[in-house]
């Protein structure tokens, strides 16, 4: 089983050294991977029709691809995740040139975690249409997997026109692992169709009956697809401001006999008051796990 770290994006703060010390610290521990959120912009409250948002324009987001280009000469080990780029708000060939810079960068560490988003203000500042979201991003994941594999690429979908070009530098790897985020039952059906790899949170999947009930019928959505659930990758979440660390590591022990691959530690929203406090939770659970043989 693989332990991750959810970079907390709403706590650390503007300063580079502050970041350096987190992913730093991250790395020494033996955690497997660093994740990262991405949200572009936050709408305010106060906006007519008003605003019931997890986030507002008071919640900081570092930009994930910048992030991860400073990290990745950083830390030497650590995979680094997205998760996840809301896709279908940005460009796609400018998000296939990022995420393969950044895998050069890193030496081929990056895995892009991808979903569909929420966040309408968003899209719309960003040029993009919000309603036609789940449909755009299925070409767009097809666009970028020729973008990081093909020299020269050329393509013809009913968003996107590529007349004989091509990234250059390519990634690392080719292509660059695409997992995917979501809940509802559409989402789902498309993860298992095309994603190498579930990006899911806790209230999607919780380490209960009612948990495996629903990991069972995604993994048939997966056999419907004609792939193979014993190689397809599922990864969940934990988050610290539900009970303490003996909590955590039952949780993690109970999404292990489930079959899930790996567990992310959020330590957001769990009233934290310095980055030393998120470390000791990361650095108790990571013990923990350890201690109980998960890995």
């Amino acid at each position: 089983m693989r332990f991750g770290a959810v970079f907390p994006q709403l706590d650390i703060g503007p300063d580079p050294a502050v970041i350096v010390h987190y992913a730093t610290a991250v790395e020494e521990m033996g955690y497997d991977f660093v994740l990262a959120f991405d949200h572009v912009l936050g709408a305010h409250p106060d906006r007519p029709g008003g605003w019931t948002g997890q986030y507002t324009h008071a919640s900081q987001f570092h930009e994930p691809f910048v992030l991860f280009g400073f990290l990745a000469g950083i830390v030497q080990k650590l995979e680094i995740v997205t998760g996840i780029i809301v896709l279908p708000q940005r460009q796609t060939a400018l998000v296939a040139k990022q995420a393969a810079e950044v895998d050069v960068l890193s030496g081929g560490r990056l895995r892009l975690g991808v979903g569909i988003g929420w966040n309408a203000v968003e899209f719309e500042a960003l040029g993009e249409r919000f309603t036609n979201r789940g449909r755009r991003i299925e070409e767009q994941i097809a666009l970028m997997r020729r973008l990081w594999t093909e020299e020269v690429v050329d393509f013809t979908g009913r968003w996107h026109r590529v007349d004989r070009a091509g990234l250059n530098p390519l990634p690392i790897q080719r292509p660059i692992p695409v997992w995917m985020g979501g809940g509802a039952e559409p989402a789902l059906r498309r993860i298992a169709r095309i994603a190498d790899g579930y990006l899911s949170r806790e209230n999607f999947i919780r380490p209960n009956d009612e948990g495996r009930a629903q990991l069972e019928r995604f993994r048939g959505w997966v056999r419907e697809a004609g792939r193979d659930p014993a190689t397809f990758g599922i990864e969940t979440r934990i988050g610290v401001a539900r009970g303490n660390v003996d909590d955590w590591v039952e949780g993690a022990a109970t999404y292990r006999d489930m079959g899930v691959n790996g567990v992310e530690l959020n330590t957001m929203n769990a009233k934290l008051a310095t980055i030393e406090d998120h470390l000791r939770a990361l650095r108790a659970f990571r013990e923990g796990v350890r201690a109980a043989g998960l890995g």
